[in-house]
This record gives C-alpha cells, sequence and structure tokens, in this order.
C-alpha cells in the first residue's frame, strides 16, 4: 500500500458500518494490537477474532484486497513506513518524483494530507478533547520528543496564557518522571508522538495512565503506540516529499484545538491575556513604535 492511501485502520473505520456483525467483531479484533494483529496466520487472526476464517477472507476483500496475502503486504509496508529513517523516506518519493518545482510538489503533498485527515476526525472526540482542556479544574501537562517538541511548546505556550495549571514537560529531560508525581486523577496529558516513535513517551503514557490521567495523543496516520492508551487522538497524515515528514496538519488541528479552547475560556482567558500584556508593557518587552 503506497504512502499516499489510506491506512488499513482508516479503512476498517470507513468501513465498519456496512461489516456483517461478525467482521466487526474480527475489525475490532485487528484494531486492538494494531497493526501486528493482522500478521498472523489467517488461521490465527480468525481464531483471535473468534470467527472463522472465509468471514477474514470477506472482510479483507470487502476493504479493496486480492485476499488475505495482499492485506498482510500493505500491512507489512506500513509497518515499515512506520519506523523508517528520513534516508530511507527520501528514497522513497525521490525514484518517482515528478519535474515539477519542488513548492508544487510539497503544497500538493501537504493540501492532500489536510484533506485526508479531515475526512478522516471525529468531531464527537475533538469536541471532547476540547471540553477536557478547557475544564479549570484539570491540570495539564504537554510533551513532545525529539522532532514534536515544537508542536508541544507551541501548544504549550498558549494554553499557559488561556488557563492555569498548565506544565510543559521538557522532552529532552531524564527527569520526566518528577513532572508525574503531582498527577491526579482527571488530569490531562498532551502528547506528540509521531514515527520513529520514542519508548520514554510510551512509558511516560503509561505511567500517567496508571495514575488516572485523561491522555489526548497528536499522531501520524500510523498511530503511535500511546493510541492504545489515549482517550482521543488526532491522527494528522505528514507524508511529503521530502528525507522529513511534515508537521503541517497535525499544527493545524493542535491550533484549531487551542481556537476553540480560548473560546470556552474566554471569560477567564481574556483577564489573563490582558494581565500578561500589561507585564509586557511595564517590562518593555516588546518594541513600541507610538
Amino acid at each position: 500500500m503506497a504512502e499516499s492511501t489510506e491506512t488499513i485502520a482508516e479503512r476498517l473505520k470507513d468501513a465498519f458500518d456496512s461489516l456483517t456483525r461478525a467482521e466487526r467483531q474480527l475489525a475490532d479484533s485487528l484494531l486492538q494490537a494494531y497493526p501486528v494483529s493482522g500478521l498472523a496466520s489467517i488461521t490465527q487472526v480468525a481464531q483471535n477474532a473468534g470467527v472463522s476464517t472465509p468471514t477474514v477472507v470477506r472482510m479483507v476483500q470487502k476493504l479493496g484486497f486480492a485476499g488475505f496475502p495482499a492485506f498482510q503486504a500493505a500491512l507489512r509496508a506500513e509497518l515499515e513506513a512506520r519506523i523508517s529513517d528520513p534516508i530511507s523516506k527520501r528514497n522513497t518519493w525521490a525514484e518517482s518524483a515528478p519535474e515539477a518545482h519542488i513548492l508544487n510538489r510539497f503544497t500538493d503533498a501537504v493540501i492532500g494530507n489536510i484533506r485526508q485527515t479531515l475526512t478522516q476526525i471525529d468531531l464527537d472526540m475533538f469536541e471532547r478533547s476540547c471540553a477536557v482542556l478547557a475544564d479549570p479544574d484539570r491540570s495539564i501537562l504537554v510533551v513532545g520528543g525529539r522532532i514534536t517538541h515544537s508542536l508541544a511548546e507551541h501548544f504549550f505556550l498558549h494554553m499557559q496564557v488561556m488557563r492555569a495549571k498548565v506544565t510543559h514537560i521538557q522532552s529532552i529531560s531524564n527527569a520526566w518522571p518528577h513532572y508525574l508525581l503531582d498527577v491526579a486523577q482527571g488530569d490531562v496529558v498532551v502528547i506528540f508522538d509521531v514515527r520513529r516513535y520514542e519508548n520514554s513517551t510510551l512509558k511516560l503514557a503509561e505511567m500517567a495512565r496508571e495514575r488516572g490521567a485523561h491522555i489526548i495523543l497528536f499522531t501520524d496516520q500510523w498511530r503511535s503506540p500511546v493510541h492504545d492508551l489515549a482517550d482521543c487522538a488526532f491522527c494528522g497524515r505528514i507524508v511529503a516529499p521530502s528525507a522529513w515528514d511534515s508537521m503541517v496538519t497535525l499544527m493545524l488541528m493542535l491550533e484549531t484545538v487551542i481556537a476553540d479552547v480560548q473560546e470556552r475560556t474566554w471569560d477567564t482567558s481574556k483577564a489573563r491575556m490582558e494581565a500578561l500584556e500589561d507585564m509586557f508593557d511595564r517590562t518593555r518587552f516588546f518594541r513600541k513604535f507610538t
């Protein structure tokens, strides 16, 4: 399966309403430990889901595959894409790169990423996430990884202005367990994690979950392992004609969340913004031209 097409997880979710009861049972089983759950033999996949092997064959054909071998080949391609390094990612697109200018090719890829992501987003999940983030009784912790730390910082700075009790867990710090000491039931941990998923991020999510935290995840179309622990997950498409993934779609989603939370908290966030602007004026933090 090429990176520009839907993942199998996305296909399963799109087709879910049209599946039979047994096929839905199989889909649930595949998504529980996705994508590894689909790499066993067809007999084992059927047994794990409590369905027959003909049910497996029928469902993968409904997803658009000629048969189970083609389905597994697509899963293996997804796994390879999830762990690929920058050099191999560049080689994937460079061999068949069109003649058009990089500005056009990159922009077309990003627009396609946005369009496909928006067709997949769960609006109810979006609303729940924003409501949780706007709840003043919950503390919020934000963490990113080696690349996504810039997204985490962007999110943190805006949330910190709008409301109290927001903490940025520095991803380069080996003292991150300290931040979990005061996490209470219902507090929110916002995690940014894209392919080449980081082990420390998964461990942080596991420990936060044990303490009763509500986890909101921003990840890619292949979904970080943190997805299995998350209460809400924003899955953005990130493939671009570059050795590096594009974070534009994730930035769009997080800025939209920020805008929604701002509206939900405007009565208090406006006063915080005014107080901050007064501090900026008193310290002459920004240059004035009047």
